[in-house]
């Protein structure tokens, strides 16, 4: 991806110094809200137990997850289900990292994006080798219709995949001009 700013040839090193400073503090901000409010919810609520908090279009509930976004592959058995999910989940990160030192170093947005994405990475990862299974606990519809529940570490993946197609198309948009 080519940017308006000149990529110049620097050590693997002062590219993770370059990052750092933006990637640790929203990484752990993402992990531990995502941590906390799962905790808060598991420690105050009963599966698929349901607190409205705005009648007809949001609830706080209590839903373990055993498969990834909007359930993806639950149905699977649980060895080859957590093998798929680790799987992935690895790649992603390594994809992540990637991302981090090559392509986006120099580029703020691109960085948080990033950070966003690897914090709700790990927030769900933790889960998963602490539980097995993925707590989600915010619950959004209308009438019958539901958006699969979800969690703060959701959030941040979504935000942070957003970013990153604002950032393609700004880029895209940049180097037609």
């Amino acid at each position: 991806m080519e940017s308006g700013v000149e990529k110049v040839s620097i050590s693997i090193g002062q590219r993770l110094r370059a990052v750092s400073h933006i990637l640790i503090p929203i990484v752990l901000l993402v992990v531990v809200s995502d941590q906390y409010t799962k905790h808060l919810v598991v420690q105050r609520f009963q599966p698929l137990e349901l607190l409205s908090v705005i009648d007809g279009f949001f609830n706080l509930t209590l839903h373990y997850n055993k498969g990834a976004a909007f359930g993806l592959f639950h149905d699977l058995p649980d060895g080859i289900r957590q093998l798929t999910l680790w799987s992935v989940s690895g790649l992603a990160m390594v994809a992540v990292v990637y991302f981090l030192l090559f392509e986006f170093y120099q580029q703020r947005i691109g960085v948080i994006s990033m950070s966003l994405i690897l914090g709700g990475a790990l927030g769900n990862g933790i889960d998963r080798a602490v539980l097995g299974e993925v707590v989600d606990f915010l619950d959004f519809y209308i009438g019958a219709y539901h958006w699969p529940a979800f969690n703060v570490a959701d959030i941040a993946i979504s935000v942070g995949a957003g970013l990153l197609v604002i950032l393609t198309i700004w880029e895209q948009f940049r180097a037609k001009s």
